[in-house]
C-alpha cells in the first residue's frame, strides 16, 4: 500500500530557502506540506506547494486544542499533526525550517527493518553507531556520555517494527548546548548504518527529521507546560516507553538532511536544558516503573498515565493535563471517529 505522506514544519519565518526546497520537493512528489505559524509569523506568510496555518487559521479549525495551546510555543506543531491526519495522512515527515532535505528525505520509507538491535541496555548514545567523533544527542544524561556501548557489529540483527524513525542531520547536528560552547562542529554521520532500539534500549530523538507511521500517530504529542528544550526530548522518553508495550521499536538512520542552524543564544538554550540534565534518568526511572495496557488502542490511556507521572514529578506543569486531553479527542476527531 502506498502511504498518504505529509511533511509538517513549524515557523516563524517568511518562506526562507529550506521551506522553499520543501514546498518544492513535496509538490513535485504529490506529498502535502504543512506549516503552522506563531504570533511572529508574517501575517502575508504564501508560499506555492505550501499549506499554512497561521493563529487565526488555527482558531477557526474545530480542534479544542488550536485555543488551549500557550502561543510562542514549539507545541503549536501539534496542530500540524492534527490537520495532517485530518487530511488523510498515513505518514507523517516532521522537520524544522533550517533542515535543509538531501534526496534522500524524499526517498522510500519502510517501517520494518532487519538491523542490528539495542535491547536492554539502559542508555544508549546512537550517535556512536555513526561516528567515531565523541559527540551525543541533545537530552542523553551528562554522566552517560562515556558511558560504553556494545560494537556495532556485536549487536544482534532481527525484524524490528519502527513506526517511529528518527533521522540524523548533518554538518550541525541536534546537539546540546554545553556540546556546542566547547566541542566542535560541522560534524557529519556515516550513511551506511542503521540501528533500532528496542525494550529496555533508550536514546533522546528529536523532532528534525523524524518519521511517524499511523499506528504511532498519538505517540506525536509535544508537551507544552516544561523547559522548552525538553518538549520533543520528554515526548520521546514517553514516545519509547509506549512503543515498547506495543513490540515496536524505534530507528536511528542515517542522515537525511543538513542542518543549517538558525540563530541561537547558547546560554539559554544550555539554562533551558538544565532540567534534563538533572533529571532525565528519573525519568526514565520513573517511566519504566509504570504498568501500562498493550494495544495501539490503549497508547491515549498511556499517555495520559505517563504525563500524569510527570506532573506528579514537578517536571511539567498541571496545565498539561487538560491540553493532553484535548489532543487525545481532537485526534480523535482527526481520524473521523469524534
Amino acid at each position: 500500500m502506498t502511504e498518504a505522506l505529509a511533511v509538517v514544519v513549524t515557523s516563524i519565518s517568511g518562506p526562507n530557502p529550506v521551506l522553499r526546497e520543501l514546498a518544492e520537493g513535496a509538490g513535485a512528489r504529490g506529498h502535502r506540506f504543512i506549516v503552522v505559524g506563531d504570533e511572529k509569523s508574517p501575517e502575508d506568510f504564501r508560499l506555492e506547494g505550501c499549506d499554512f496555518y497561521g493563529l487565526a487559521a488555527q482558531y477557526e479549525t474545530e480542534f479544542r486544542f488550536a485555543r488551549l495551546c500557550p502561543v510562542r510555543h514549539y507545541a503549536r506543531k501539534n496542530l500540524g499533526y492534527l490537520l495532517a491526519i485530518r487530511g488523510g495522512a498515513t505518514l507523517i515527515a516532521e522537520t524544522d525550517d533550517d533542515n535543509v532535505p538531501r534526496e534522500e528525505f524524499w526517498g522510500e520509507r519502510r517501517r520494518l527493518q532487519s538491523v542490528p538491535t539495542s535491547r536492554g541496555a539502559g542508555w544508549v548514545n546512537a550517535y556512536r553507531y555513526f561516528t567515531d567523533a565523541h559527540i551525543w544527542p541533545r537530552g542523553l544524561p551528562l554522566d552517560r556520555v562515556r558511558g560504553e556501548a556494545v560494537e556495532f557489529e556485536r549487536l544482534p540483527v532481527s525484524d524490528a517494527d519502527c513506526p517511529i524513525q528518527q533521522g540524523l542531520a548533518d554538518e550541525n547536528p541536534d546537539v546540546d548546548a554545553v556540546y556546542r560552547l566547547v566541542s566542535e562542529l560541522p560534524q557529519s554521520f556515516r550513511r551506511d548504518r542503521r540501528v533500532a532500539l528496542g525494550a529496555g534500549s533508550w536514546c533522546p530523538f528529536n523532532s528534525q527529521n523524524t518519521t511517524w507511521w499511523s499506528e504511532a500517530f498519538p505517540l506525536l504529542y509535544l508537551p507544552a507546560y516544561c523547559s522548552f528544550r525538553m518538549t520533543d526530548i520528554w515526548r520521546s522518553f514517553v514516545a519509547q516507553r509506549l512503543a515498547w508495550e506495543q513490540g515496536w521499536g524505534v530507528l536511528f538512520h542515517e542522515p537525511t538532511v543538513r542542518q543549517e542552524r538558525n540563530e541561537h543564544n547558547l546560554m539559554r538554550d544550555f539554562r533551558d536544558e538544565v532540567p534534563g540534565y538533572l533529571h532525565n534518568d528519573s525519568i526514565r526511572e520513573a517511566l519504566s516503573s509504570l504498568t501500562l495496557a498493550p494495544g495501539a488502542g490503549r497508547l491515549g490511556e498511556g499517555l495520559m498515565a505517563c504525563y500524569e507521572k510527570l506532573v506528579e514529578m514537578s517536571l511539567v506543569g498541571g496545565e498539561e493535563l487538560p491540553l493532553l486531553a484535548a489532543w487525545l479527542d481532537d485526534l480523535e476527531l482527526a481520524r473521523g471517529r469524534g
